[in-house]
């Protein structure tokens, strides 16, 4: 823990390093969160790479549907490398200690993939929107060329807002601590160690997730509205139900990822717990991109098709 004075003037302790606490509040099970924590990222890795690869091999696959999911196995793969291999060192060396750059830097790439992640399902709801309530339209809709677009356009756009939010937060200064009691550099915990009055502040974290997440939202709300009263008008029930099953997947996902961040990121900063923030955090940075491979491909005929044909010719080869 290195902190450096300042003059005495100021008297103010100005922080240059934090320490992630994490989870050193569990230090008899620091060896097993270690080798449960490494697991886990493999598997988020190995899971969200097959599915990158078998919508690319696969001719059957080459749908706007797929490509969008491969575009969103490819930001759970960046979204999880932000924080678990850091997560992990900490484990390993137990180190903890992180500059205030590094810290920054962590946060900024973190916010801009979480905004890329809002906008993103809220993309794939309006795939599913174009294709179960305008079926007619949807190639010409949904061409190659505007899935492009639109996939771009969710990676790139959350890009100024999440610097701007960044470098805001992080010319604050900290002098209450330099304690960060979190896995990771998240806006919640920092926040708690700047010194003085933080309300504007949390404002404009506020602004900034209604911008990013609570719009996304409310299109992926609006999405499904419509997609629930088309599908109740189909005729059969088959019909009904193999709709339903095209959507399942991507509103479990929503659910998850959305719950979590919306608690984190919407309570008053004096209601903010420790240990409420990092199991929450856990739900989106963690369990959302481990359970993405197995919730879309194990609910999807026609992935798990493409996934045994995958296997059956590597073997026979």
């Amino acid at each position: 823990m290195k902190r450096e004075d300042e003059n005495a003037e100021v008297n103010v302790t100005t922080v240059k390093r934090f320490v992630l606490l994490g989870f050193s509040d569990l230090p008899k099970l620091q060896g097993l969160l270690s080798a449960v924590f490494t697991i886990i990222y493999l598997t988020i890795l190995i899971g969200n790479s097959l599915i990158i690869i078998i919508t690319s091999l696969e001719p059957a696959l080459q749908k706007p549907m797929y490509f969008f999911l491969a575009n969103f196995s490819s930001l759970e793969i960046c979204y999880v490398s932000v924080t678990l291999p850091r997560m992990l060192f900490n484990l390993w060396t137990q180190d903890r200690s992180i500059s205030l750059l590094d810290c920054a830097t962590q946060m900024c790439f973190f916010l801009m993939l979480g905004a890329t992640e809002c906008l993103l399902l809220a993309v794939m709801s309006y795939d599913r929107y174009v294709a179960i309530c305008n079926p007619l339209h949807y190639p010409l809709v949904m061409n190659h060329k505007m899935c492009v677009q639109l996939a771009v356009g969710s990676w790139v756009s959350g890009i100024p807002v999440q610097i701007g939010q960044t470098w805001q937060i992080f010319s604050l200064h900290f002098c209450n601590s330099n304690l960060i009691n979190h896995f990771f550099c998240d806006i919640p915990p920092i926040l708690k160690l700047a010194c003085g009055d933080t309300s504007v502040h949390e404002v404009s974290v506020y602004v900034v997730v209604m911008l990013v997440a609570a719009v996304p939202f409310m299109l992926i709300l609006a999405s499904y509205s419509k997609i629930i009263s088309t599908i109740l008008r189909l005729p059969t029930a088959t019909g009904r139900a193999k709709a339903f099953s095209t959507c399942s997947s991507h509103l479990l996902v929503v659910v998850l990822f959305f719950g979590s961040a919306a608690i984190t990121y919407l309570r008053p900063k004096s209601n903010h717990s420790a240990g409420t923030d990092k199991l929450l955090s856990l739900f989106y940075t963690v369990v959302t991109p481990l359970f993405n491979p197995m919730i879309y491909s194990l609910r999807n005929k026609d992935f798990i098709a493409a996934l045994r044909k995958l296997f059956l010719n590597r073997m026979v080869h």
